[in-house]
């Protein structure tokens, strides 16, 4: 007889969970992604809404524990948005706990960046820190989730496409 105390296994509802900061890649990189997941037959969850508060929501957090790949695009404002750092977040504990695959892509961003949290993302988490000065542990959460990632294997697209 099976136990009614069993572990819950998150269903998979997509193939690919995308995590991207609009303003940098929403009209160029991103449609052309879009377009070839689409092509492939690949489902793709990719959260369209432009304007957002503060706090993400729990359906978006939901849906990255539903997906069993993330794709994070790192741009050089991804890490000015809280909501970017808050789904990476996630996918890093997604990754740990469930075995999700996360696949980091470096756009037009030098990923040594990322891992070593200076130029853009060294000043954006210097503002998060000043704005969250009551809740350190959330930065500290984000900037190991951030150096995680960008230890991953991934893709690098720097801006001179050669």
């Amino acid at each position: 007889m099976a136990s009614s105390s069993s572990c819950h296994v998150t269903e998979i509802k997509h193939d690919v969970f995308i995590s991207f900061r609009g303003t940098d890649v929403r009209k160029g990189l991103l449609s052309h992604l879009k377009t070839e997941l689409r092509r492939r037959q690949i489902d793709a969850y990719v959260d369209e809404r432009l304007d957002r508060g503060d706090e993400i929501s729990s359906s978006l957090l939901r849906a990255i524990e539903e997906s069993q790949i993330s794709l994070v695009i790192f741009s050089k404002d991804y890490a000015s948005s809280q909501w970017c750092l808050e789904e990476l977040a996630k996918m890093i504990e997604s990754m740990e706990i469930n075995k999700q695959i996360v696949l980091p892509v470096f756009f037009n961003v030098d990923p040594s960046h990322v891992r070593h949290q200076c130029g853009d993302y060294g000043d954006a988490l210097a503002k998060h820190e000043e704005k969250l000065k009551e809740n350190m542990l959330k930065v500290k959460t984000w900037r190991s989730a951030m150096k995680k990632a960008a230890d991953l294997s991934g893709f690098h697209y720097p801006t001179n496409f050669e």
